[in-house]
């Protein structure tokens, strides 16, 4: 038996899920390199300043915006997860960063609407996101995009209670 042209299989393309691709990269912040978690946090961080400074959204608008994007990132950023890391066949790709904007958007919640805590907001997840004190890490085990982002979720968690604790201070 000979392989001649017409008996060779073309290579398939891999394929993607467009939805899911556009949401686990927060339409493409997280093709940013080096760092794509950071721009990640920096996309949805910039997203609150123009919804609270640009558009000037009073603090209880901001709260239901932050809420609602909270829930929706993390609603659909668990299947979107799952799929772009099944379709890269990796565990947990760095260009999935839809865990990062719902860790940047919960540190953000009752922080008032200036560049100071969001500044003071963004650094203090990224610091809780990299390092992953306990038991954070331990949330990283969970199945697919469970673990991808609710390690973040548990980061954001943290976040926000220094940063209350914090505006207490300042």
């Amino acid at each position: 038996m000979t392989n001649s042209p017409a008996t060779i299989p073309a290579p398939q393309p891999k394929t993607r899920t467009v939805w899911a691709w556009a949401i686990a990269t927060f339409f493409g912040a997280g093709l940013g390199k080096p760092g794509p978690g950071t721009y990640g946090s920096v996309a949805a961080m910039l997203l609150w300043a123009l919804a609270g400074i640009g558009f000037h959204a009073g603090p209880q608008l901001l709260l239901i915006l932050l809420f609602t994007g909270t829930f929706l990132s993390i609603a659909l950023g668990v299947p979107a997860a799952t799929i772009a890391a099944r379709e890269s066949g990796r565990h947990d790709p760095g260009f999935v960063v839809i865990d990062e904007v719902a860790g940047q958007w919960i540190t953000l919640l009752f922080s008032p609407a200036d560049w100071r805590h969001g500044l003071i907001a963004l650094v203090l997840f990224r610091v809780f996101d990299i390092t992953k004190p306990f038991p954070v890490r331990r949330l990283e085990r969970l199945p697919e995009g469970w673990g991808i982002v609710f390690d973040d979720v548990a980061a954001g968690l943290y976040a926000l209670g220094v940063a209350s604790l914090l505006r207490l201070w300042i």
